[in-house]
This record gives structure tokens, sequence and C-alpha cells, in this order.
């Protein structure tokens, strides 16, 4: 056989895959790509609150769509002689204090009992945080349902101790009582579990050191613990006001704002001139408002964080 027809007869060498054309992005446009869904949540935000700003200087409603013109401070200015926006500002605060006061206490309380690291507390703050995975509208109703002057649970109890026909969320006297209870109900736990990491995250030093020159319990919490946790506790204080300075679902779902204005606070107040008065620039402009005590109250919380965390070092 001739070297011509073995060359015919080798095998010809297997070419290589080429690899796949990778897109390439540049250096200078990788970080906006990285960044496009922080503008998005921007662009999200910023949009609905520009409108509803707009939506505050003008007298729109939407069963007068011909009317609508823009008034500019109107709407705010009438709040000053208006009685029902001063309720509706008195009711807020009277409830965000009185919840955030309660659970900061009760919260702290629990959190103290659990601070110990044992099986047994481990497994209780779990437990206590079941009311927290309910939603605030289905405990509303729950606590609504045990309310119930007829077949509710808490009004039987209540009669065993001789408190007949207690009228619960139906009564102005104690319809505040009432979703106050479902507030600290539900949200308690947030604030236990909370300062309970921040108990668990302190330094032991200053304690053990406490202990050996027999310091008092009362003074190791008053000047050791307390100070020390201060951080987290305005933390948590911040994070519930702003919530139940918002507070919505419990309060509509019990009550309805009612009886009567009994706990207009201001998302229901907005949320009635919406949907039943279709006074949209007067609901803008109470929801404007919430936002600006919302704003000056975080500054004024973080503000006082930050000097804490300068001491603390």
């Amino acid at each position: 056989m001739s070297n011509q027809s073995l060359a015919d007869q080798a095998p010809t060498p297997i070419q290589p895959d080429k690899p796949p054309r990778r897109f390439k992005i540049g250096r200078r446009v990788l970080p906006y790509l990285l960044s496009m869904p922080a503008l998005l949540v921007c662009v999200g935000i910023l949009v609905p609150f520009v409108t509803a700003a707009l939506y505050s200087l003008q007298r729109y409603r939407l069963s007068q769509p011909w009317a609508r013109k823009y008034n500019w401070g109107d709407n705010y200015l009438n709040f000053l002689s208006d009685p029902d926006f001063w309720n509706t500002l008195k009711v807020s605060m009277v409830y965000a204090g009185t919840t955030v006061t309660l659970e900061l206490f009760l919260g702290l309380g629990i959190a103290l009992l659990l601070q110990k690291r044992t099986r047994f507390n481990n497994f209780v703050s779990i437990m206590l945080l079941m009311p927290l995975m309910t939603a605030p509208v289905l405990a509303a109703l729950m606590w609504k349902l045990m309310t119930n002057s007829g077949f509710g649970i808490l009004s039987y109890l209540v009669s065993l101790v001789g408190i007949q026909d207690f009228r619960w969320g139906s009564s102005p006297e104690t319809a505040l009582l009432t979703v106050v209870l479902v507030d600290i109900w539900v949200y308690t736990p947030f604030i236990m579990i909370l300062l309970l990491a921040g108990l668990r995250s302190l330094p032991s030093q200053p304690f053990e050191a406490a202990a050996l020159d027999g310091v008092p319990r009362t003074f190791v919490f008053w000047k050791i613990t307390l100070p020390m946790l201060m951080p987290y506790i305005l933390t948590a204080t911040l994070f519930r006001l702003l919530d139940s300075i918002q507070q919505f679902d419990i309060i509509y779902a019990m009550t309805q704002g009612g009886p009567g204005d009994t706990l207009m606070v201001f998302q229901v107040e907005a949320y009635l001139n919406f949907f039943q008065s279709t006074n949209i620039g007067r609901s803008a402009a109470l929801m404007m408002i919430l936002w600006a005590i919302t704003f000056v109250l975080s500054n004024i919380f973080i503000k006082n964080w930050l000097k804490l965390r300068e001491r603390a070092r």
C-alpha cells in the first residue's frame, strides 16, 4: 500500500468546538445595571408620593370631576378650623402613645424573664411569636368574635367576675381599650424579640464584675442593663411608633373608626374621605400631614440613637 493511500485512510483530527460567545458587560455599565432594582423601588415610591402631594393641593372630588382645580393650600388651611381633623390628630397620638408604651413595658419584662439561654426559654420565645405571624386583620376579626356580647369567650369570662353586658368595641368608653388590647396581643412579641436579642448580645464583663462586688440587681438594671440596652429600646420604639401612628387594619376591622369618631385615626379618616366621600384632595392632604409627622418623629429618634452610639464608643 502506497504512502498516499495510507495518508488518505488516516483519521482526520477532531477540531475542538469554539467556545460560545459570552455577552461582555463593561465595568462602567455593570454598576448601573446592579443599581436598577433600587432605582425602580425609588421610582415606585416617588411617583405615588408626588401624585399625592399634587392631589393635596387640589379641590378634587370624583363625584365632581368638572370642578377639579388647584386651591393650593386651602385643604391644609381648612384643617386649622376643622374639629374633625383635631379629633383625628388627638386619637392617633393617644392610640400610638398608649400602645407603644404598654408594649414596650411588656416586651421588656418578657425579654428580661427569657434572657437566660435555656431550651425552655427558647421554646417559650418561639411560642410567643405566634401572634406576630397572624395577619392583623385576621387577629382583629378573631378578637371581634371573642368580644361578641352574645357568644364571645371574653364576654363570658368578664361576666364571671360580675361585669354583665360589657360592650367592648361598640361603646365609646371601651372601644379604645379593645383595639389597644388587640394591638398589644399582636405586636408585643415584636418588641420582645428585639429586646431579647439586645439583652443576649450585651457583654458579660460588667455583669460579672457587679456580681463579684455584690451590687443589688435593681442597681445593675438601672445603671448597667438599661443604659446599654437603650439603642435597642429606641429602635423598637421607633418601628412601633411609626407603625402605630399609621394603624388602619386593626381599627377598621374592629370598629371602622367608630363608634362615631372615637377611633378615627389618620389612615381610617383618609380611607373614608377617599372611598365614601370621594374627596381625594382632603384625603391626600391628610396623608401628607401623616407623612410629615412620621418624618419628624423618625428624625428625632434617629438623632438620639446616633448620640447613644457615639457615647457607647
